[in-house]
């Protein structure tokens, strides 16, 4: 029997088994849109679409629709985990009636959202009094994202730390979460939960009535035991945590990462309900007991909005030493694009606005053309994927370098440091914020190419320039300065003794201030502050071991 299988974006496509057709749902699409489906009706025998996971695929009614048109028989989602749903004609038939009505229903639905928010900033309002907390007990990690099969990048990696950390100083911790997060330390117990699967259609939507689903499943979670605090990576319109840590008189705690409203407005599509999105995320920092943030801009701007010094904790991003180390092998990286006997200059990131990969670009570029002795023996390395790299590869095009390039495409986190021990250079070359505010990141990369102990070069840029010693532990340069940028990855690629002492000094400032282990020390530490505690695990003198 012949299959076709469509495979979402951002899932790895699988090897075609015999009489199975495999197509990207970019390729799936564009065969929409060109009519080259039609060459297609009724010649599968099946067909499905693969998804990350069957919980959060939503109502696909268009994909469905179109793999119907394709098939003979059945139609199916199913995921990277083996777990199916039929999606037959009737099913389909109740989505699209579903589907028909919910315009009808936007406008109730976010009422009702309006009154919950003012319910819980008229809660948040009164006073409250908490006189200690119980660190035997279990944190509650709360993942209120609604963006699906991320395998690499910062959130992954600051997720990861915090919760394979928390146990050396509370109970053991619970991830409740929408999705999986790789690296996670498997002895910790993990709660998913699968949003709504209607209004997806409606961009915001989805984000309004997880809140619901989220909040019932963190009340469940915590009636089964004792909870020490609950701990929330902020997301855009999530007030979750505010409503369960207000009702179970427990502490909360907000990993806030910069404005999620200001993203979309910056970096993204301006909000439709933008007004309330900001007040619900005011309603958290409001809310929140402690507030972790990763940079001083965004403590600052706390500040201004009239939230307390002392419920605010400035804790940078860090890195796990044992995965990131010095003596990790990356020949098999270098064999693989080609790069033996080269010098290699690498980068690694989500290609976002801020990640200044097109100033790499151009900084390259003009490396190859101001120095022909080095043009043959130096070759650049991109590791990931995201917004920008089309323009960045655009820029390598034009300047006769895309030959000289290697993409690796988004790689898995367990998979980056390998990828990062191939390069010889490390560069960090963030820019400055669109609308002139101060950069407010912390960025996860220049913590791993610290512990990695290889040489550094990176735009001197608020904590970037706050973290790192110029000529000691990296090679600043103005941010934005390709000419600068261009010069410095020049200068070291041809001194060895600078490079190894840049290495050197960096991996030792990441042992010793930089572990995700003294992130979360910092985090109870606080707590212990604000909070009579009753009891803590303190660990001295943590011995640091290779990560097998």
């Amino acid at each position: 029997m012949t299959r076709l299988t469509v495979v979402r974006s951002g899932m790895p496509a699988p090897d075609p088994a015999p009489g199975e057709t495999v197509l990207t749902y970019d390729q799936f699409r564009a065969e929409l849109r060109t009519g080259g489906l039609m060459k297609r009706l009724f010649r599968a025998g099946e067909s499905r679409l693969l998804v990350h996971r069957v919980s959060s695929a939503g109502r696909p009614v268009a994909t469905a629709l179109a793999l119907h048109a394709v098939s003979r028989g059945s139609v199916a989602i199913e995921d990277a985990d083996g777990r199916r749903r039929e999606i037959s004609l009737g099913v389909l038939g109740r989505w699209i009636a579903e589907l028909a009505l919910e315009p009808l229903r936007v406008r109730n639905v976010v009422a009702g959202i309006t009154r919950e928010v003012a319910r819980l900033e008229a809660i948040v309002g009164e006073p409250r009094t908490i006189t200690d907390i119980d660190l035997s007990a279990s944190p509650l990690y709360l993942r209120t994202d609604l963006s699906f099969g991320i395998r690499a990048g910062g959130s992954v990696g600051h997720t990861a730390g915090v919760l394979n950390n928390l146990e050396h100083f509370t109970g053991p911790p619970v991830l409740i979460t929408t999705d999986d997060i790789p690296t996670l330390d498997p002895r910790i117990e993990v709660v998913t939960v699968a949003p709504p699967d209607n209004y997806w259609n409606f961009r915001e939507l989805p984000a309004f009535v997880l809140n619901a689903t989220f909040e019932r499943e963190v009340r469940r979670v915590a009636g089964e035991r004792r909870v020490a605090f609950l701990y929330q990576r902020y997301s855009l319109s999530n007030y979750s945590g505010v409503a369960v840590s207000r009702a179970l008189g427990v502490p909360l705690v907000l990993e806030f990462n910069g404005s999620e409203v200001w993203v979309s407005r910056h970096w993204g599509r301006p909000l439709k309900y933008d007004a309330l999105s900001t007040r619900i995320e005011t309603l958290n920092l409001r809310a929140a007991d402690l507030i972790v943030v990763v940079s001083e801009p965004i403590a600052a701007d706390l500040r201004r909005m009239g939230i307390a010094a002392e419920r605010v904790l400035v804790n940078p991003n860090g890195v796990d030493p044992t995965m990131y180390r010095p003596d990790v092998d990356g020949e098999k990286v270098r064999r693989a694009y080609r790069l033996d006997g080269r010098f290699v200059i690498g980068f690694i990131g989500t290609f976002g606005p801020w990640h200044g990969a097109e100033v790499l670009a151009r900084a390259y570029v003009q490396l190859r053309q101001r120095h022909p002795e080095l043009r043959d023996a130096v070759r650049l390395l991109m590791i990931g994927d995201g917004a920008r790299m089309a323009a960045t590869r655009a820029i390598l095009v034009s300047g006769g370098a895309l030959d000289a390039t290697a993409f690796t495409g988004l790689v898995p986190q367990d998979d980056g440091p390998e990828h990062l021990a191939a390069a010889d250079l490390l560069v960090s070359p963030h820019v400055t914020n669109p609308d002139g505010t101060p950069f407010f990141g912390s960025p996860t990369k220049l913590f791993e190419y610290m512990a990695m102990g290889r040489p550094i070069v990176a735009s001197d840029l608020e904590q970037i320039g706050q973290t790192l010693e110029h000529g000691r532990t990296a090679w600043l340069v103005p941010p934005g300065d390709v000419e600068a940028l261009a010069d410095a990855m020049a200068r070291l690629a041809s001194d060895a003794a600078a490079r190894r002492a840049l290495g050197a000094a960096a991996r030792q400032q990441a042992v010793a201030r930089h572990t995700w282990r003294e992130h979360t020390r910092r985090i109870v530490d606080r707590i212990a502050d604000l909070y009579s505690v009753r009891l803590r695990d303190r660990l001295a003198g943590d011995v640091i071991a290779p990560r097998r």
